[in-house]
């Protein structure tokens, strides 16, 4: 699942791949660009903002795209089948003589000016795996609404950028906390967001992500996609249940021995 890291290393790739030459093919196949061409400028950059991706391009454009839930970039050589899915779930490519990026399935393609990025990434809060990351504006953002559940707080972008869902369960196991407990009444929140700091950092360079103290591949992450198996603590089967506002419910997975606080919901 696309987060802070997956969004980072995919940043990576394309800047590796397109910046430096001009791009000789453009193709934005979304319907209000469809007249937009890139084909002749050159990419300066390419940069994630939480789970947002910046591809800056000469002439003081940027073409901002979004991942959510399946979305994908793929980068491949002169002549290399493009693998990424079937042809109509094709959203962006972009190319130069050596490399083509190809985004597969992407909710969000839109080209603005780059003076305007703040209008689609100015409301995020710190970026876990950025160059602002502050810790302490994270926190302040974080305990702003005290009585708001921590997973849904966590998930909140305004407070701190990166977190999805995957790293919201494996947070709150780790630390033993409820994701239901209100924010406010989490002991000592700033290890939260350190250890945050330290998981996303510690995942950024790897191809599999890891939360677990034994990363082989059958122990990869604690409690995330594991219902009704046992907790790698104690034993006890992992719950899961929908958290969040009406029309806006994510999957939790938690331990209810590891894990004190209220009760969440009935495990399924």
């Amino acid at each position: 699942m696309p987060e802070g890291d997956t969004v980072w290393q995919t940043a990576q790739r394309l800047h590796q791949a397109l910046t430096g030459p001009p791009l000789i093919r453009s193709d934005l196949r979304v319907p209000r660009l469809a007249t937009a061409d890139l084909t002749g400028r050159r990419v300066l950059e390419v940069v994630p903002r939480g789970k947002h991706l910046l591809a800056r391009v000469e002439g003081g454009l940027t073409l901002h795209s979004h991942l959510r839930m399946d979305g994908s970039w793929q980068v491949y050589g002169p002549g290399e089948r493009w693998r990424g899915g079937p042809h109509h779930q094709i959203r962006a490519v972009l190319a130069t003589a050596d490399h083509t990026a190809v985004g597969y399935r992407l909710p969000v393609v839109e080209l603005l000016r780059t003076r305007d990025e703040d209008r689609v990434v100015g409301h995020l809060g710190p970026d876990l795996l950025g160059p602002d990351w502050d810790p302490d504006e994270a926190l302040r953002r974080l305990l702003a609404d005290p009585s708001r559940p921590l997973g849904e707080a966590l998930l909140d972008q305004r407070n701190l950028a990166g977190i999805g869902n995957v790293y919201k369960s494996e947070l709150c196991f780790v630390l033993r906390v409820s994701p239901w407990l209100p924010i406010g009444e989490v002991p000592s929140p700033e290890r939260l967001v350190a250890h945050a700091k330290r998981l996303l950092e510690a995942n950024r360079n790897r191809r599999a992500r890891v939360t677990t103290d034994q990363p082989r591949p059958d122990r990869r992450l604690w409690v995330y996609g594991r219902p009704g198996r046992p907790c790698r603590r104690c034993g006890t089967p992992v719950r899961t249940a929908d958290q969040g506002r009406t029309g806006q419910e994510r999957s939790t997975f938690w331990c209810p021995n590891c894990q004190p606080g209220p009760p969440g919901p009935a495990p399924s």
